[in-house]
């Protein structure tokens, strides 16, 4: 999976950067899972993956290759201040269950 930042916009009002990216995913077979994209991006912006949060990301119909929109922030409070509740969620990845005690 290649990303690329096509366009960042700094956003000091709401203290995050604005960032549109594509990702190439041919050798993934189908378009990759959004934990997937967000831990690639962190990477390629050299960050900590907790302050990105992918907005949203589709692939365009026949290809392998997905636009996208993140928003990366400078601390993970200013992020829950402002991004809505489902975006969190949708960028946090799922508790495993917990096991259960054997008596």
């Amino acid at each position: 999976m290649e990303v690329k930042i096509i366009a960042e916009k700094q956003n000091p009002m709401l203290k995050r950067r604005e960032v549109d990216f594509r990702i190439e995913h041919g050798q993934t077979g189908g378009t990759p899972r959004r934990l997937e994209v967000r831990k690639a991006l962190a990477a390629a912006l050299k960050l900590d993956e907790n302050v990105v949060f992918v907005k949203k990301f589709e692939t365009k119909t026949g290809t392998s290759t997905a636009n996208g929109v993140a928003h990366v922030y400078d601390t993970v409070d200013q992020a829950k201040l402002i991004e809505p509740e489902y975006i969190i969620k949708r960028n946090i990845p799922p508790e495993k269950p917990k096991e259960e005690v054997k008596k």
